[in-house]
């Protein structure tokens, strides 16, 4: 007996094949960008309390000064 595949079945395997290759290309890609987000909006977020910090330093010693 012989195990031979129709043209229309290798089509198939091989758009099968590529469209399981691009989801998980996609899906790589979608978690490194997820990850710079993140990544991206805490170091902001440190900065942006970095100069509250500086801020509130500075008018105490503005408020220190005048007395």
């Amino acid at each position: 007996m012989s195990d031979h595949l129709s043209k229309g079945e290798i089509r198939k395997d091989a758009v099968q094949g590529a469209v399981q290759a691009a989801a998980t290309t996609v899906g790589q890609v979608t978690s490194i960008l997820t990850g710079a987000v993140r990544d991206v909006a805490e170091a902001l977020g440190g900065f942006a309390t970095e100069i509250f910090e500086i801020r509130d330093s500075a008018r105490k010693a503005a408020g220190d000064h005048e007395e």
